[in-house]
């Protein structure tokens, strides 16, 4: 029974690719523990890469404050065209979040992928 089914395993090139891949980038992993790579928001919200074509399902990869949608306060800004005060003040900045299609800029720190910004074209 238990060949049959190493068999079965050997025969499925969709497997057998998939276990390739696997094996690359284990290998590449190994040679560094930091790279810098590409790679695209899928529809449902998991990550594809380039050097790691299997999609990291959503929630499991980082994502920098700046591309996950965390909104953060500034103040202590100054002008003038006040009738009353000197004119300080503070702003709520909530930056868009990734979505679906987005290409983005990706680190490797050893095993973790972390989406650091979208990436356009010039």
């Amino acid at each position: 029974m238990g060949g049959d089914n190493v068999e079965n395993f050997d025969a499925n090139a969709g497997t057998n690719k998939l276990a390739n891949v696997l094996s690359d980038r284990m290998r590449r992993e190994n040679d560094t523990s930091l790279c810098l790579d590409f790679g695209e928001i899928q529809g449902n919200g998991s990550l594809i890469t380039n050097t790691f074509p299997v999609a990291i399902p959503k929630g499991q990869y980082s994502v920098c404050r700046h591309v996950g949608g965390l909104s953060f306060t500034t103040s202590g800004g100054k002008h003038g065209g006040h009738s009353s005060g000197d004119g300080s003040h503070g702003h709520t900045i909530t930056p868009p979040q990734i979505k679906p299609g987005d290409r983005v800029l990706v680190a490797w720190v050893m095993n973790e992928a972390c989406v650091i910004d979208v990436v356009t074209g010039s």
